[in-house]
């Protein structure tokens, strides 16, 4: 849970501005959208497996164009 204490040095402006950096950091919109519909675990599984390969096909090209 998210929160922040707003007294009386800390203007409300400050204190909203504070809690969207918070909720940003733990994630709790992306969690939202990610929830929004169902997806299959199939799906989830194919789209993390081209995730890798992308990973590892930038990793394989950075490391090439690095001895150059």
């Amino acid at each position: 849970m998210v929160y922040v204490k707003v007294d009386k040095k800390r203007s409300i402006e400050k204190a909203i501005s504070i809690f969207k950096r918070k909720v940003k950091e733990a994630g709790i919109l992306f969690e939202l959208r990610e929830r929004q519909e169902f997806k299959k675990k199939s799906a989830v599984k194919r789209k993390k497996k081209a995730q890798a390969l992308a990973r590892m096909r930038q990793r394989k090209e950075k490391r090439a164009t690095k001895w150059l």
